[in-house]
């Protein structure tokens, strides 16, 4: 075990001269990127109050499995302080407040905490929101934190984000769709620059484990087979509101997503094959006996998934959340 970490620190140090190298590619200078107040109704307006009544009433016409959707996002999104403490202990993560690894995860967060921010006001000013029900399942999000069977593992981790903010660039880039669909432009607008965020974010964790395919390919694809074996686990999976167990609200929260479309099984399957073109799995050279046969289990694994997504059925019940008013 000790010599696996120990390798792992290597090649995680190996490839930070090139995360380094394409930060400006994958990150945006923090005085040009977009804030949320350039999206938001601005107090110091005299219009305020007529953007904020424009505002809720596009709102207004969100259907209810979509607001749904829309604050468990913002609720995964507002978790942020358990993503970035996780990603601290990461083996290979130099603890040094100007190592690499520490530079990127404090931009990736201060990237990312734009969008619980600007999510959380539009949400507040719609008038459609029990605030004080989201902020407590915020809060035990948080508070509960989440196993997603990668440890301190860098492969698995990365793996895991690489697959995690592609599935959160589509949840938010259809949620921008229906936004779109329902009149409520403002909103689109908001999760389709959350969306292009994610993209990128998605772009710099395929591209580390990439590099790391070629250094250490055996143990990345042994890696990415453990991970698809247990499943990705969203954060949202373990969504709960006020008198539930961790996870109970995750499975309400999925259909309505499935029902709108947002996040499907497919999608899901249609992720896990575009890594496996983005990391050229196919191809991979110098496997050993158990690289081939985490290769052989990851190229069978979508046409069996998409089996199992073909044959479920899209969800009917519709359950009501303590989140929406009224």
């Amino acid at each position: 075990m000790k010599f696996f970490e120990e390798k792992r620190r290597e090649v995680m140090k190996h490839i930070e001269k090139y995360m380094l190298e394409k930060m400006g590619e994958f990150l945006k200078p923090v005085d040009s990127i977009w804030q949320p107040s350039d999206l938001l109704p601005d107090s110091t307006r005299s219009t305020f109050f007529s953007e904020i009544k424009e505002l809720q009433e596009s709102a207004a016409g969100l259907s209810y499995d979509l607001i749904a959707v829309l604050i468990g996002d913002t609720i995964t999104e507002e978790a942020l302080p358990t993503y970035e403490s996780w990603l601290t202990m990461v083996e290979g993560v130099s603890k040094e407040e100007h190592g690499g690894w520490m530079t990127w995860t404090r931009h990736w967060t201060a990237e990312e905490n734009r969008h619980g921010d600007l999510l959380n006001k539009y949400l507040y000013l719609s008038g459609r929101v029990n605030m004080r029900a989201m902020e407590v399942s915020t809060q035990y999000l948080i508070a509960d934190g989440f196993d997603i069977g990668t440890g301190t593992d860098p492969y698995r981790n990365f793996i895991y984000t690489s697959f995690q903010e592609q599935a959160t660039n589509i949840s938010h880039r259809r949620v921008a769709s229906q936004a779109k669909k329902y009149g409520d432009t403002l909103l689109s607008k908001m999760c389709g620059v959350i969306a292009a965020d994610e993209a990128r974010h998605a772009k710099a964790y395929k591209y580390f484990i990439g590099k790391i395919m070629e250094i250490d390919p055996n143990e990345a694809m042994i890696a990415f087979e453990d991970m698809m074996r247990k499943k990705i686990v969203m954060p949202a999976h373990f969504l709960r509101e006020i008198g539930l167990r961790v996870g109970q609200t995750f499975g309400h929260f999925t259909d309505a997503a499935q029902r709108l479309g947002i996040y499907t099984a497919v999608d899901y399957v249609n992720i896990m094959k575009d890594l496996l073109d983005e990391w050229h799995i196919d191809s991979v050279k110098e496997l050993n006996e158990a690289g081939e046969k985490a290769r052989d289990y990851l190229m069978n694994l979508p046409a069996r998934l998409l089996r199992v997504a073909d044959r479920m059925k899209n969800p009917m019940l519709e359950y009501k959340f303590s989140w929406i008013a009224g």
